[in-house]
């Protein structure tokens, strides 16, 4: 199966986007309890989410800035409550029962960033960059 060159794009800009929002879930950890540096994290990898698929991914958008903003962040709310509830099930729930004590908070974080990639990409090229 062929991938669309568009969604080849969403992917890396969002593996960037996802990088930068794993990363600093790390830093933010060291100062605020796991949930609350999950949310703030996210916010990190939705600004460079927004502004790599605006340039990089539907650059052909002739919606206005503020309607693509808005837009983006109603699909992001959406894509946060998954990842916080796959993060907080692996973490507190799946891993424990499977006997995973190391890096659970990691790995839980990770699983929970990758889960609203397809919903993502397709509410953003139907909705918020249309």
């Amino acid at each position: 199966m062929m991938l669309d060159a568009q969604f080849i794009k969403f992917l890396f800009a969002g593996g960037v986007a996802a990088a930068g929002n794993f990363g600093s879930r790390f830093f933010f950890s060291r100062y605020l309890d796991y949930e609350y540096a999950i949310v703030i994290a996210y916010f990190v990898g939705m600004t460079i989410a927004f502004i790599l698929m605006k340039e990089r991914v539907f650059f052909n958008s002739s919606k206005h800035l503020l309607s693509q903003i808005l837009r983006f962040s109603l699909v992001n709310v959406l894509a946060i409550i998954q990842t916080l509830m796959v993060s907080l099930f692996l973490a507190y729930w799946l891993l424990p029962k499977l006997g995973i004590s190391a890096n659970v908070e990691g790995i839980a974080h990770f699983f929970g960033v990758l889960v609203p990639v397809i919903t993502s990409f397709f509410a953003h090229k139907h909705y918020t960059f249309r």
